[in-house]
């Protein structure tokens, strides 16, 4: 299984926008993609222009199919990020 951590910064005033369109994305991910098993974004206390994704998949096919996917999926999210992004691709030790 492949997990990832993508830290993703907000626009100054954004964040209540960003939310509400996770809250169109995320659904319409899990639905497209079976093999992407968690799909969770996440804000964090006391920083109100962070949001953390944590990702699941199932293997590097599904994995494949979600990053071919990401520019459609998250086209109403990325107005509103700053550039750039951290993603930290994680192998779990046991499984």
């Amino acid at each position: 299984m492949i997990t990832l951590i993508a830290t993703l910064k907000v626009k100054e005033g954004k964040m209540e926008e960003a939310i509400n369109a996770l809250k169109e994305i995320v659904p319409k991910v899990k639905a497209s993609e079976p093999g992407c098993l968690e799909y969770i974004p996440h804000t964090v206390r006391g920083d109100e222009r962070t949001i953390i994704f944590y990702e699941k998949y199932i293997d590097k096919d599904a994995f494949k199919l979600h990053s071919a996917n990401l520019m459609k999926n998250m086209e109403s999210l990325f107005p509103l990020l700053e550039p750039g992004m951290d993603v930290k691709t994680c192998y779990e030790i046991i499984q």
